[in-house]
């Protein structure tokens, strides 16, 4: 029992730091853009094609393999696979920006994913948070959203032509209805 206490006086400090925000990004064509314009690269270093994503609506999510909100992967997997075939796809990219919470290299990364089940594409790990260090697509999302994550597991769904459209923090969970229903709307929508 005082070791259960231990972990839930450390883990709940963290927990109460998630972000549980949603929001929408109103968009127009002014605002339209290509978050994967901006060069991204897979887990081992290899360089991504700018179009990889391009038609695809996406699920961008900062992922880290010791939080605990690790085991979202499972259901982040299970949301790429309910609509991959229908043109979606989760896109992780891991970060150590938050409690150090991913230290580990690809291997340790893929490692941790597939412990879940998870084989959606995973980026290099990356800064998500603004400074000098913050990767272009995290910089780019920043500013078209006007929101940053607070903690691992945040979420920014992204259009068919790489238009960031909403944010939903960490807390909320990958198949909660306020996802799910933006996904078949984007995935509903003539271009």
């Amino acid at each position: 029992m005082n070791k259960l206490r231990a972990v839930l006086t450390t883990v709940l400090p963290f927990l109460s730091a998630c972000d549980s925000r949603i929001l929408d990004v109103p968009t127009s064509k002014e605002t339209t853009m290509n978050i994967y314009a901006n060069p991204i690269r897979d887990v081992h270093g290899a360089h991504v094609d700018a179009d990889a994503f391009d038609g695809t609506v996406t699920l961008v999510v900062n992922l880290a393999s010791k939080c605990g909100l690790t085991p979202q992967y499972e259901d982040l997997q299970a949301l790429h696979e309910r609509f991959k075939e229908r043109g979606f796809s989760v896109v992780g990219f891991p970060c150590n920006d938050f409690g150090g919470q991913e230290p580990g290299n690809a291997d340790d990364i893929l490692s941790c994913a597939s412990g879940f089940g998870a084989n959606f594409p995973i980026m290099e790990k990356v800064s998500v948070i603004e400074g000098d260090s913050q990767c272009a697509v995290y910089s780019a999302l920043c500013k078209a959203t006007d929101a940053v994550p607070q903690w691992n597991f945040g979420k920014y769904l992204i259009d068919k032509n790489g238009t960031p459209v909403a944010f939903f923090g960490s807390r909320v969970e990958p198949l909660d209805e306020e996802i799910t229903a933006r996904i078949e709307e984007l995935l509903n929508t003539k271009e």
